[in-house]
């Protein structure tokens, strides 16, 4: 079947005792053996959930993967994954990282003994550099959250490869429909759930998939062991969001497209990042490695000034944090998704105080453009000078 096909296929069929086509959600926790030594395949719900491994099933055949793995958000999926990791071993991560994931890498995991170098992915020189004997991993964030740099997975892969690393990919930002790490090389897939997946900004989830049955039963044990599992109602919300993804997906990146034109003519920004238009940065591995482009762009504003004003005059564009949902929004992440990243290294990645990045919805792309060109001349009106 087609990924759109898999995707509103969901759970269709799976009830067989009453044919319901929405699978139900199994709100119990504990589930009745038949007699001593047997089970239904269910027994406590932190283990597993009928309608959690629907969702888990999902994934895992979307992402081409051997298992997935439902968590309580993005965060608590990273952190399952980490548990694969021991005191003493180091990891090699995307330079533009996202500040949640920095926080728990240098702020909770470090205490436990591992370590972290933060390096420009596409510079496969200075990956190589950074291997230590007790190097076991690369994690990836492709695009980059929120330069939205683009790192070639094959090539990682086969370094990885060469040095007997697993290869992890942070796939939140182009989802399933747009780019599939696993069938790349690639040993595991992570996903922000809450974003894109669920599409409506109103649960918190996080995704594991898996490629191998060694690793998968690993992150199995660790799954089960740490706990940190999604509920069955958030697990049907996020059934219910994955059924239309690939639509979603389709006028997410065409109203990106329109607006990323139209930012970079506006005389108010100084710099666009998207990995659709033909001058960004890593637009030609992108096409490579990719179906799409998604929904997330970028952009700094000429001066610091411009921010405030900026903000203040949206009208349809929201101002908050998190991003993927219909809605759009704006983040400024200097304040918001990056403020646990030390200022100087936020200006040495390139997140300066300019910097700002829309989650690109799928509201009519003319009132967005509307909406943010009115900002953007407020911003010039009241912001001051323009460097």
């Amino acid at each position: 079947m087609h990924l759109e096909t898999k995707l509103v296929q969901a759970g269709v069929g799976k009830d067989e005792k009453t044919g319901a086509v929405n699978f139900p959600v199994y709100f119990s926790t504990a589930y009745r053996h038949p007699t001593l030594g047997e089970s239904t395949g269910f027994d406590y719900s932190r283990t597993a959930n009928p309608t959690r491994s629907v969702l888990e099933e999902t994934i895992a055949s979307a992402e081409s993967g051997d298992a997935g793995f439902a968590c309580a958000s993005g965060m608590a999926a990273i952190h399952t994954v980490m548990g694969l990791f021991s005191q003493g071993d180091h990891l090699i991560v995307s330079l533009d990282l996202y500040g949640g994931t920095y926080r728990l890498f240098e702020q909770v995991l470090s205490r436990y003994g591992l370590t972290f170098s933060y390096v420009d992915l596409r510079d496969l020189g200075s990956v190589e550099a950074a291997v230590t004997p007790q190097t076991k991993a690369v994690f990836v964030e492709t695009p980059t959250n929120p330069l939205m740099q683009i790192t070639d997975i094959r090539q990682v892969v086969q370094l990885a490869k060469r040095h007997g690393l697993l290869t992890i990919v942070d796939n939140t930002f182009m989802t399933p429909y747009c780019q599939r790490p696993l069938e790349l090389g690639a040993d595991i897939v992570l996903h922000s759930a809450t974003k894109y997946l669920g599409g409506h900004n109103d649960v918190l989830a996080g995704l594991i998939v898996t490629k191998g049955q060694e690793l998968s039963e690993k992150i199995r044990f660790l799954h089960n062991s740490i706990g940190a599992v999604l509920g069955p109602q958030d697990s049907w919300l996020l059934v219910r969001g994955l059924k239309t993804l690939a639509l979603r997906m389709e006028r997410h990146e065409a109203n990106a497209f329109a607006i990323a034109k139209k930012l970079r003519e506006h005389p108010a920004v100084a710099e666009v990042f998207y990995p659709g238009l033909a001058e960004h940065p890593g637009h030609d591995v992108q096409k490579q490695q990719a179906s799409g482009f998604s929904g997330m762009v970028s952009f700094r504003v000429q001066s610091v000034e411009q921010v405030k004003p900026f903000l203040k005059h949206l009208r349809i564009v929201s101002f908050a944090e998190s991003l993927g949902g219909v809605e759009s929004l704006c983040t400024y992440p200097a304040t918001q998704t990056h403020a646990d990243i030390p200022a100087e290294i936020r200006e040495y990645v390139g997140v300066c105080d300019r910097l700002l990045r829309l989650s690109v919805g799928i509201e009519h792309p003319d009132d967005l453009i509307a909406d943010l060109s009115a900002a953007l001349d407020a911003s010039l009106a009241v912001g001051g000078n323009v460097r």
